[in-house]
């Protein structure tokens, strides 16, 4: 929680809900992602509870090989409440995103290593096809892949061709080494590069790091008055009120994707 949310998540967040900068300059893209996370609304403690979700792997399995519990591996206690699993919904309260929910999530020894950003797609706000077989359209979603195959894809519900009003699921997809000699990269090539070049662009600006605490500590404050963790087993996609967070709100996690 301490790292992967506000250093991470809150960043990503940042860079989907930022208005575009006055102009392309290190000072002014900060300044705008540093609006967005001050933006985020601060749960009480008792929202705070309601709106996260904290876990921790069991034993399980990766692939073809049995792996064992956070609590057994190496210089871990054995009564351990660390959190090797989040997920939470947060919401912007400026004028451009207020009533639209974010939810981010981050774990570790899930089915599989990926990082990607989903963006949902309202549904129109008339019946467009009332009173035919396809009144009730899927969502589409914009898929920015960042790992480990860095594109974006549109996924779509489309006709399928024929006399019959048959619906099935599309993609439209751009991956980078489909045009691109990719070389293997772990993320932190660019950063050392922009530190050595003095672009400060991609670094965290004092007062966005504050506000992204300011945004995390009442989820620390509720779970330090309530410690316990959800278990969840290796190789799966979180505990099961990791799943509920976004049911009770008609919403499902997507598949993650290799």
């Amino acid at each position: 929680m301490r790292d992967m949310v506000p250093n991470h998540l809150f960043q990503l967040l940042a860079m989907v809900a930022m208005e575009p900068p006055a102009a392309f300059g290190a000072d002014a893209v900060r300044g705008e992602k540093a609006k967005v996370v001050g933006a985020i609304r601060p749960w009480s403690q008792e929202e705070a509870l309601a709106n996260s979700v904290r876990g921790q792997y069991a034993k399980g399995a990766m692939g073809d090989k049995e792996v064992v519990g956070y609590r057994q591996e190496d210089r871990v206690e054995p009564d351990s409440t660390t959190e090797t699993y989040v997920a939470l919904k947060v919401m912007v309260d400026n004028w451009r995103w207020v009533g639209v929910p974010f939810y981010l999530r981050t774990g570790k020894r899930m089915s599989a290593r990926s990082t990607e950003i989903a963006i949902c797609f309202k549904p129109a706000p008339y019946a467009q096809f009332r009173d035919t077989e396809v009144d009730r359209l899927k969502p589409n979603y914009l898929r920015i892949q960042i790992q480990p195959n860095e594109g974006m894809l549109f996924d779509l519900f489309a006709k399928r061709p024929g006399p019959e009003l048959k619906m099935e699921d599309i993609a439209l997809g751009f991956a980078y080494k489909d045009f691109f000699e990719m070389q293997p990269s772990t993320g932190y090539e660019t950063l050392i590069y922009d530190c050595l070049t003095g672009d400060q662009t991609l670094f965290q600006r004092a007062d966005n790091v504050e506000n992204g605490w300011r945004a995390v500590q009442p989820f620390l404050d509720a779970w330090a008055a309530q410690p316990q963790v959800q278990l969840y087993e290796a190789g799966k996609d979180g505990p099961q009120a990791g799943e509920e967070l976004l049911s009770r709100d008609g919403r499902e996690w997507r598949e993650l994707n290799v």
